[in-house]
Formats: C-alpha cells, sequence, structure tokens
C-alpha cells in the first residue's frame, strides 16, 4: 500500500507546531478498552518555537524501562524558554508512553516494541499506531532527531552518544558532529543486532540527522547517567543553532564496533558471573564470564570467551540469564 492510500492516523495533536511559544499538551490516541470505552493513551509533549529556524526531535522512553532521556526531557520541557530559542525544539520524553507508565520495554497494552515497529500502521495496533505518526508526522519536521536509549532492565552500558555508518557521507558526517557536541564520556560508531523497524532507520533514510545513546541501565538511572543526558540534550541544540551558545565539549573516548564479533550471547539458561566490569580492557579469547547451570551443584560452568580483542561496553544486566540473551559487547577504542 502506497503512503497516499494510507488512511490519515488516528492520534490528533493538542499543539500547533507552527505556533510561535510554548505550548504543553498530548498526542491523544483513541484507546477503547474495559475501562473506558471512549478512552485514549494521552501521549505528553512540549512544542517550543521562536520563528523559522531548524527543527530538533527530542524524544526518550521509545522503550519505557529506560530512565535518562525521560529525565533529561521532563525537565528540558519546563525549563527551556521560546526567547532562549531560534527554530522549533519538539519534546516527547516517553513516545511508547503505555511501556513508560508500565515500566517495561514493551507496551503492556500490545507487547508491542515501538523501536521494531516503523513505518507503522495507522490501522494497526496502539505501538504501530504510535509509530506510524512518527514516521508521517513528527519526522519530516524534522531537521535534528536525538531518540536516547538505555541499556533498560535487563542491559548496562558504558555511558555514550552513538550515530551509524551511512551510505549518505555527508550525513553520517554531520550526526558524527552532533555526537561530538553532545559529548558524552564514550562516543560510538554504533553497529545493530537488527536495524529492521527501528526509529532510526526510519529517521536516517529520511535524511534526517539522527543520533542516539546508551547511557547505562538496569531499569534505573543515576545521578551521573541523568546529568551526561541533561548536558547533551543543550549541546545537541546549541550545535544545531536552535539555541544560543558553545556546546559544553568534555573528553570523550571514542568507540566503534565493527562487525558481529563486538557481541556474544548466552547458548543456555543459567547464574551469570562477570569476569570482567565495564570499561575493562579483553584480549581476544579471554573468558568474558561464567554461565553456571542452576539445576545441580557439581556441574562446570559454561564459559563465554570473547571473539575480539576491546572494552567491555555492555553486559547482561540481571544475575539470571537465559539461552539466547546477549551477554556482553566489546568495542574498539579508536581515535
Amino acid at each position: 500500500m502506497s503512503e497516499n492510500a494510507l488512511r490519515p492516523s488516528p492520534i490528533s495533536p493538542t499543539v500547533d507546531f507552527d505556533a510561535d511559544g510554548v505550548q504543553h499538551g498530548f498526542l491523544r490516541l483513541p484507546y477503547s478498552r474495559d475501562d473506558s470505552a471512549w478512552g485514549s493513551v494521552m501521549i505528553p509533549l512540549t512544542v517550543i518555537r521562536n520563528g523559522k529556524g531548524p527543527v530538533a526531535l527530542l524524544t526518550g522512553g521509545n522503550h519505557g524501562d529506560e530512565y535518562e532521556g525521560p529525565i533529561a526531557l521532563f525537565d528540558l520541557a519546563r525549563s527551556l524558554k521560546p526567547e532562549g530559542v531560534s527554530g522549533t525544539v519538539i519534546i516527547v520524553p516517553a513516545m511508547n508512553y503505555p511501556a513508560f507508565l508500565a515500566g517495561t520495554r514493551t507496551s503492556p497494552i500490545d507487547k508491542g516494541n515501538l523501536n521494531r515497529s516503523f513505518p507503522g500502521r495507522p490501522d494497526g495496533t496502539v505501538t504501530q499506531k504510535i509509530a506510524d505518526y512518527f514516521q508521517r508526522n513528527l519526522l519530516p519536521r524534522a531537521d535534528v532527531v536525538l531518540d536516547f536509549h538505555s541499556g533498560g532492565r535487563t542491559l548496562d552500558f558504558l555511558p555514550f552518544c552513538a550515530a551509524h555508518i551511512l551510505p549518505d557521507k555527508e550525513q553520517e558526517a554531520r550526526a558524527f558532529e552532533l555526537v561530538k557536541a553532545f559529548s558524552a564520556p564514550y562516543s560510538m560508531k554504533m553497529l545493530e543486532i537488527d536495524a529492521v523497524g527501528m526509529y532510526d532507520t526510519a529517521a536516517e533514510e529520511m535524511g534526517k540527522v539522527f543520533i542516539t545513546t546508551e547511557l547505562g541501565g538496569g531499569g534505573t538511572a543515576t545521578a551521573k547517567s541523568a546529568g551526561i543526558a541533561k548536558r547533551g540534550v543543550i549541546n545537541v541544540l546549541r550545535h544545531a543553532g536552535i539555541v544560543a551558545g558553545s556546546a559544553e565539549v568534555m573528553p570523550t573516548t571514542w568507540l566503534d564496533m565493527p562487525d558481529g564479533n563486538c557481541f556474544s550471547f548466552a547458548e543456555e539458561d543459567g547464574l551469570i558471573e562477570p569476569v570482567f566490569d565495564l570499561g575493562d580492557e579483553v584480549g581476544e579469547g579471554a573468558v568474558v564470564a561464567r554461565i553456571y547451570p542452576t539445576g545441580r551443584t557439581g556441574a562446570a560452568p559454561r564459559e563465554i570467551r570473547a571473539k575480539m580483542g576491546g572494552i567491555l561496553c555492555a553486559r547482561h544486566f540481571p544475575g539470571l540469564i537465559k539461552a539466547g540473551d546477549c551477554v556482553v559487547v566489546i568495542a574498539v577504542v579508536v581515535s
């Protein structure tokens, strides 16, 4: 079905994206359910506009158990004034609002993973309808897109800002300039395990300058990780020329995920023993974790070995692991 043949989105904004000033409102998505026959999912958003100029789309809560983005964006929505803006800032602190309220990665309504649901459908599930609205109504408005992520309840990451290697090298270069401006402790050339259906891919295929983050994990935020997010989003707006001033650049270590050997996966369930901590140097072939079978004592653990050398940039967070789960991710330091 062509885009022109799609029915209009059922989502209606309570703000005017073309009006100057500050507007706090909602994306209202009709959702008929047992406790509210004519109910709605009300996704909070803020639009701050001051004349013509670049448009930044800032999003968090793409996954509902990742909190640095919502913290930074709820704070920015209350503090950023229109007189300090040249252009437009669209702030959606919790894209997948049902998942955010539930504290889960996916939506409790339809189990939808918003970051695997693009381009979405206007006549699909709740999650698909949210993706469709961003695909057809918000992403086309944007020049710059920042989507905050962290590890959620199941992963923990070194705090990094990231962009992807792209076919369009000019677009890629602009994205990595924004990564540099964000100024996280680490900056990543990121490889995705599965980019199909991702918000990232949707934005990049439209030619947008897109960056993302992984700022911790474990289903919580820390003072450090929240601070990185809050400083980084202002730096991005300054670099884009939307907010006056220079980015507060901090030292960063550049990392690369060159290929699939970065990832190690569990092949059985068990109790995981980490052998290295985040940021540690790991040699190729080194044991990075042990997985103990839990059904009986006396059995030897399965050793998980690094397929490449580098530093440990991500790890499985809970103490128990299931077959197929990512155990660790290793990245290489680049100049």
